[in-house]
């Protein structure tokens, strides 16, 4: 069996490269495509295999300017062949699942969301902090782009979601079922920790809709120490924000985003994620969340009160202040989170439980397949 792996673009490890690297030891020789590659931006399993990448690979600054490509993207996904092989499993959160599949292939999408960037979020990139241009552009392109995007959904054999929650968004933008299979947390990355340093701990992306805004605003008003690790474009917004308790780190590596978990007081997550693996990181370490009751964060983190031991504690609104709120919760009722129970959360999200569940599902999905070829 030929299997093709293809994933939107190369250019760091976040979670959906995560996920990649365990599809790459499903799969140890199988040919991987991408839009574009950014040579050793990702995990050694991913890069020492064959990358075949498409045309924007040539265009100048492409891996700083990617995103402006996006009218190209539909194009450049397309122009893959495929042809011979008879597995292809895309991870997609953009355009990996819109590839032209060749006759006779099964094709299985691992989707962290439809396209953000013109369904859900739409307005949170285009909206009103959005150029005069791209606000002026993109509304007939984002129209064409949902169009083109739910139709080429119909190349999708069968979809597997990150959560529930995409599970939903997938229903009502294509129309299709999906499984769910939670994405890995590598829970042996992380040290328990027991005596927490006096800071909180952002560690995100710094988009738009990451809003990390909310968590600089809430630690200046109270006067809190915050830690904030990620690169994006927010990133001059927020520093010019960010008061003497706030600090911006920039992009850290694994050991170190590792220990700042374990010695911060809790993670701060304030956006509306598809799923949001960082909850289940800090969990690992043993340290609380504060995130928004909303989206992916609802299937991992547990407030107190229930059954099972609590792993955090919800906020309603996306606003400073609900989240101020909660933060002063937290520190009235430290104890309400013990180390130890928060690791074994974590654990039921842990990596061989990944890598065993979408094996399962690759094998039942390629015999029904075969059954009916």
């Amino acid at each position: 069996m030929r299997v093709a792996l293809v994933h939107d673009w190369l250019t760091g490890m976040r979670g959906g490269e995560r996920c990649l690297e365990v599809f790459g030891e499903l799969f140890p020789d199988a040919d991987l495509f991408t839009l574009l590659h950014v040579p050793g931006s990702v995990a050694p399993v991913i890069e020492r295999r064959r990358v075949i990448t498409s045309f924007l690979q040539s265009i100048p600054g492409v891996e700083r300017r990617y995103r402006l490509c996006l009218p190209l993207f539909p194009a450049a996904i397309r122009s893959f062949d495929l042809a011979g092989y008879d597995l292809i499993l895309s991870s997609s959160h953009a355009v990996a699942k819109s590839v032209r599949v060749p006759r006779g292939a099964l094709h299985v999408c691992y989707c962290f969301t439809p396209m953000r960037y013109v369904w859900d979020l739409y307005d949170d990139y285009f909206g009103a902090r959005a150029g005069f241009v791209a606000r002026t552009a993109m509304p007939p392109l984002a129209a064409a782009l949902r169009r083109w995007d739910r139709r080429t959904a119909a190349g999708v054999h069968h979809f597997i979601a990150i959560s529930r929650f995409v599970a939903d968004r997938i229903r009502r933008c294509y129309a299709r079922h999906a499984e769910v299979i939670y994405p890995p947390v590598d829970v042996s990355r992380f040290r328990l920790g027991e005596a927490p340093d006096d800071f909180y701990l952002v560690a995100s992306a710094l988009a738009p809709y990451k809003r990390v805004d909310l968590a600089v605003e809430a630690a200046n008003r109270l006067g809190r120490r915050l830690l904030v690790v990620g690169t994006g474009p927010e990133a001059r917004r927020l520093r010019a924000r960010a008061g003497p308790t706030v600090e911006l780190l920039g992009w850290r590596d694994d050991a170190e985003v590792a220990e700042l978990y374990a010695r911060c007081r809790a993670l701060l997550f304030p956006s509306v994620e598809d799923f949001g693996i960082t909850p289940l990181e800090a969990m690992a370490a043993g340290r609380p969340v504060v995130a928004l009751g909303q989206g992916g964060a609802l299937e991992t983190v547990i407030p107190p009160g229930g059954a099972e031991p609590a792993t955090g504690l919800f906020f309603a609104e996306q606003t400073v202040d609900a989240l101020a709120t909660a933060i002063r919760r937290l520190e009235s009722e430290p104890e309400a989170f013990a180390p130890k129970a928060l690791r074994r959360r974590a654990e039921g999200f842990d990596r061989p439980i990944f890598k065993d569940r979408i094996a399962q599902a690759l094998a039942a999905h390629w015999k029904a397949h075969r059954a009916t070829c």
